[in-house]
């Protein structure tokens, strides 16, 4: 689905407890996120008029993707309402400026504006709901950048998947950490989907891994199911390794 590999289990007597076990290797050798390059045609962003259909200023950036590329799938922008609108209205540039260095900067506002908070409780905010706490978990402010986006015109999605990150141990130690994590995509011809970190404001690079990638956050969960009226509790743990360190020199 969404070109996501997904794995189902159905359970032909009742349990009441089960594991669910991922391993799994990754390349986490630094890239740069800029190395693309875009079509020429997609290189400058000019503002549509947010009293109208904003797809249509923004489609023929289009007319060079991938036949297979659904793009319509992820351009939606029914879940932008009157917060997203004032939002865009008050910090997009009047005119011309590079689609790229306008992307980025959108992303930092998002940031700046939307405070961290961990959120341990299910669910994801609504794109008005986050921006009038002006604080959220990573999956909302993720969904808030995809609306955004929806509503300039561009194709974007909602991505889930793992951050895992070089720190510091107490004893001074370099270890790495793993967390669940979400962020934004967006699709930009001559590059593809581009990872936006709402979080940090950030492109996404090799320390995200990604999971999956769809429409919507409730098709991007890592895990799913449907339980019998029962009392349920979930608990998860990460650990990561590093296997080799490549000489980068």
């Amino acid at each position: 689905m969404h070109g996501n590999t997904v794995a189902q289990v159905i359970f032909d007597e009742r349990v009441t407890f089960f594991d669910i076990t991922i391993e799994l290797e990754a390349d986490l050798t630094p890239r740069d996120p800029f190395a693309f390059d875009l079509h020429t045609d997609a290189t400058v962003w000019q503002q549509p008029e947010f009293g109208q259909k904003s797809k249509a200023m923004v489609q023929p950036f289009y007319v060079h993707a991938p036949a297979n590329t659904p793009l319509h799938l992820y351009q939606d922008a029914c879940h932008a309402g009157a917060r997203c609108e004032r939002f865009l209205a008050h910090w997009l540039p009047k005119a011309p400026t590079q689609t790229v260095a306008m992307l980025v900067a959108l992303n930092k506002a998002v940031a700046a504006h939307v405070g961290y908070q961990l959120r341990m409780e299910p669910g994801v905010w609504s794109p008005e709901e986050t921006l009038a706490k002006q604080s959220g978990s990573c999956r909302d402010s993720a969904w808030l950048l995809v609306a955004l986006l929806r509503r300039m015109g561009f194709a974007a999605r909602f991505v889930s998947g793992y951050l895992i990150q070089n720190t510091q141990s107490p004893n001074g130690e370099d270890v790495l950490t793993c967390d669940l994590h979400a962020w934004a995509e967006t699709y930009l011809p001559g590059a593809g989907w581009v990872g936006f970190d709402t979080t940090s404001g950030l492109l996404t690079a090799q320390a995200h891994v990604a999971l999956a990638a769809s429409p919507t956050p409730e098709d991007a969960a890592p895990v799913s199911g449907l339980l019998d009226h029962c009392e349920a509790t979930f608990d998860v743990s990460m650990q990561a390794e590093r296997l080799f360190l490549r000489n980068c020199a």
